[in-house]
């Protein structure tokens, strides 16, 4: 690394997902003075006012780019801030290219095309950084793409003639990975390469070679290049050992007397090449997929430029030969990585849009979180490619054993791992299987060679609906939130941030249509069963509260709740859903002689109503619905402290007939004390507890526990989030009165639930369906 790479600061400024990956991983990877990530230009700017030692900006230019556009203007007006080059991104399709090599606003000294590769990333910020005196003049010229020079400015230093001769070679090097890039696919574009890398270095001689199935050991000529002046009367490249070794994996440098520092390759040594340079060509999974060898009789300087250049173009060979081996075998693209098992990340999309269009049909949250390992670029350079694979796998089960299995965990890409959380009831659920996923990584791994390694990760979350109703967004706003993790230190998670003013508009518009919900009939009430643990029979239900918006489709109640709690529509919501819950749950007594408990929650500001005795008496006296079948349920996190006569106004509502319920037992701060104060007739153990059932021991402690403990108080016991079979015996055997999750059933509309008593009451009877009847 040159010393002024190692006091450099980068600031990288784009939407892309996949680019951004890559600027970033290829620059901290160098080690630069500091590599940023701004997820728009106004955080840009901050950075940079901030840290006037930044030395480059990565900024991509797709479209119009109007905004960025500005921002360089911006720069060039600013005192401080004028220094700063810009390495612009453009369209890697023509047809879409505003901005280029062939139009640059000022300000932008050195063009790249997305998708971004690593090796021409490293090449052209280098390039930048050690040459700033060639920033003002004319940038790449090459057969393939020309630029004007830029606007008249202060006359910059005249470079010394070494100089001068170095910058021709980036501008050739550059130019050349430029020129690749247009290349087509096939043959015809295999043979430009070629041509290139022959224009650029003047080789003797360049061989491009295909890897064969396992089964052969034979290599497949693709195309080649030899100089006239070279005899066809000399020893097969494809023969030498040399060969193997690349096709091996390994990379060999000489630029000079290579004849005499390859070994035992009689091919180099018959012509006394003085250069060679044979590259691995490999696949995004590391798999070599063949090689590329270049030869010349003269000395060549083989430094980062050369080396970088040349990795850039067996980027886009590699990729011409993934696409040719899969079109001859004929393999559809797999759902399965192949490395891990897990799903890829072409049946994790589908998944994940799957998952999006259920929740906006029930109304349901669920997370994406967005998992990338610290550093993991070090491992595979220094401890080798076959540790980095054992290290992902590792990390794969790990991830699977960190959440349910209904859950999704996927192998995005490279390092990359990414899961979805469904069925989300509240977003502090989510931050502890966040906060459990960066604990469990940080246990050292054990290798096959009995060396420990410590690894880490950086998670990003991101909700829906709250971030976002798109999977594209979620996904972007998951890996934003990861780049903050990152910018925290790594080793930690953080959630999505929205623009504080697109937020406050979101929620402003939300909450002028929440006012109008109840009036036009939006709002509706769902039920949960809850079961007997003995026999599984129906012994009452969870009133749960959906909005479904004639635009927006089922809006998550995760999302509105607090929203209605801030502004005071909780009051009145809270109230209409406890009247709804009462009569539906008396129609039902009265068509099917079944006596089951509503259950209806209360939240923090139904609480602080003086009257909310006086209304609860109010909806039984208007429903009928006797007393004892209705179950109020408070959450344990409320505090008695901020609540005025809670405890007075609990008892008086026991005094009525209901029952009282603690909901989200043992994730609140109540003292036992407290518990044992409170006037209740069951503790809801919470679903954080009982999905970790036959996962985490320490979980099971818990559950058990907090059982006996119920018990011990006279209070019955439901366990909320039972998913699975081993949940419901585990709960049985430790005496769990009832039960209440998917295993049963989710959420239902009213007209849905009637049903199942319908068919309860069908197969109580013995009376055979109308179905079966026909």
């Amino acid at each position: 690394m040159m010393a002024a790479e190692a006091n450099s600061s980068i600031l990288i400024v784009t939407t892309q997902r996949d680019d951004r990956r890559v600027l970033f991983e290829t620059l901290d990877a160098q080690d630069f003075g500091a590599v940023y990530t701004a997820k728009d230009l106004a955080q840009a700017l901050a950075f940079l006012q901030q840290d006037p030692k930044i030395d480059a900006v990565v900024l991509e230019f797709l479209g119009e780019a109007k905004e960025a556009v500005a921002f360089c203007a911006a720069l060039k007006k600013d005192a401080k801030l004028s220094r700063v080059p810009v390495i612009g991104i453009t369209a890697g399709d023509p047809a879409q290219r505003q901005w280029g090599w062939h139009k640059s606003p000022r300000g932008v000294v050195e063009w790249m095309r997305s998708p971004v590769e690593a090796n021409e990333v490293l090449a052209r910020v280098r390039g930048v950084l050690a040459h700033k005196p060639a920033a003002a003049a004319p940038p790449v010229v090459s057969a393939a793409v020309t630029r004007p020079p830029a606007p008249a400015a202060a006359a910059p230093i005249a470079p010394s003639p070494a100089a001068e001769r170095e910058i021709v070679r980036y501008r050739v090097a550059l130019g050349t990975i430029a020129t690749a890039a247009e290349c087509g696919g096939g043959d015809e574009g295999l043979n430009q390469i070629i041509k290139l890398i022959c224009d650029w270095l003047q080789p003797d001689f360049v061989m491009l070679v295909a890897s064969l199935p396992e089964e052969t050991s034979e290599a497949q000529t693709l195309a080649t290049y030899r100089s006239p002046e070279l005899s066809v009367e000399a020893p097969d490249p494809l023969k030498q050992p040399t060969l193997q070794r690349l096709l091996d994996g390994g990379a060999i440098i000489h630029g000079e007397k290579a004849w005499n520092s390859v070994d035992q390759d009689q091919f180099l040594t018959f012509f006394r090449f003085e250069t060679f340079i044979g590259l691995p060509l490999r696949d995004e999974r590391r798999n070599t997929l063949g090689a590329i060898l270049i030869a010349r009789r003269s000395t060549l300087l083989t430094d980062n430029l050369v080396v970088d250049t040349l990795r850039a173009l067996t980027g886009r060979l590699a990729a011409e030969l993934e696409l040719r081996r899969a079109r001859e075998q004929g393999r559809a693209k797999g759902l399965q990585d192949t490395l891990t098992n897990l799903p890829n990340r072409l049946l994790f999309n589908d998944r994940l849009e799957t998952t999006l269009k259920e929740a906006h049909r029930t109304g349901e949250m669920f997370a994406v979180l967005f998992i990338d390992l610290d550093r993991f670029k070090s491992i595979n350079d220094s401890l080798g490619h076959s540790v980095g694979d054992e290290v992902l796998i590792a990390v794969s089960k790990r991830l699977r054993g960190a959440v349910r299995a209904s859950d999704t965990v996927a192998r995005y890409a490279g390092d990359e791992f990414t899961i979805i959380l469904r069925h989300i009831i509240q977003r502090e659920d989510v931050m502890r299987i966040a906060e459990k996923i960066v604990r469990v990584m940080e246990v050292p791994l054990t290798l096959a060679d009995g060396s420990e390694l410590h690894i880490t990760a950086s998670i990003g979350v991101s909700f829906y609906p709250d971030d976002a109703a798109s999977a594209e967004r979620l996904l972007k706003h998951a890996d934003v939130a990861m780049y903050s993790a990152k910018g925290m230190g790594r080793n930690n998670f953080q959630t999505y941030v929205a623009v504080p003013e697109e937020s406050h508009q979101q929620r402003l518009a939300l909450e002028s249509k929440l006012r109008n919900a109840e009036k036009n009939g939006e709002l509706r009430v769902y039920y949960q069963p809850q079961v007997e643990t003995k026999n599984e029979d129906l012994a009452g239900m969870e009133a749960l509260i959906r909005w479904e918006h004639p635009e927006l489709g089922m809006i998550s109640p995760g999302f509105f709740i607090p929203l209605a709690e801030e502004n005071g529509l909780i009051v009145p919501i809270g109230e209409w859903v406890m009247r709804t819950a009462c009569a539906d749950a008396q129609r039902w007594q009265a068509r099917f002689g079944l006596n089951l408990r509503a259950g209806v929650n209360l939240s923090a500001m139904q609480l602080r109503q003086p009257n909310l005795v006086e209304v609860v008496t109010s909806v039984l006296r208007d429903t009928g619905l006797e007393a004892n079948l209705l179950d109020l349920e408070v959450t344990e996190s409320i505090s008695v402290k901020s609540i005025p006569n809670l405890l007075e106004t609990l008892q008086g509502l026991r005094d009525l007939g209901c029952h009282i319920s603690i909901d989200d037992f043992g994730t609140g701060q109540s003292s036992l004390d407290y518990i044992k104060r409170f006037p209740a007739d069951r503790i809801k153990i919470d679903q954080t507890f009982v999905r970790n059932i036959g996962v985490d021991p320490d979980d099971e402690a818990i559950v058990r526990a907090t059982i006996g403990m119920a018990h011990n108080l006279n209070r019955a016991v439901v366990a909320e989030g039972v998913e699975i079979e081993e949940h419901l015996e585990f709960l049985r055997n430790e005496g769990c009165e009832e039960l209440q999750g998917y295993l049963f059933c989710r959420p239902v509309p009213a007209a849905t639930f009637e049903n199942l008593l319908a068919e309860r009451e069908r197969l109580l009877l013995g009376v055979p369906s109308a179905e079966a009847a026909s």
